[in-house]
């Protein structure tokens, strides 16, 4: 169980480099797969500090999370000119 847990920060990595090609991304649904993305790694990121006791890592992570969060929320909301224009 324990090289389980120390192989994890290879797909939490990979899993953060999808997510920030994806949110680098024009298209509205595309950033939101990457926040999720981003969300998704830095549950393993936290997981892998845990077992490695990278509590700055863990700190850092959850304060990721959170703006992640916020991200997810502003790209699942039209932006201010789509408003506009749907009117």
């Amino acid at each position: 169980m324990e090289t389980l847990i120390d192989m994890l920060q290879w797909p939490a990595m990979l899993v953060t480099l999808i997510a920030a090609w994806l949110v680098g991304s024009r298209n509205r649904l595309r950033r939101c797969a990457g926040f999720l993305c981003f969300i998704l790694s830095n549950v393993l990121w936290i997981i892998w500090g845990w077992h490695s006791d990278a509590w700055a890592l863990i700190l850092l992570q959850v304060g990721l999370f959170v703006m992640n969060l916020r991200g997810t929320r502003k790209n699942a909301e039209p932006a201010e000119g789509d408003r506009r224009q749907a009117a």
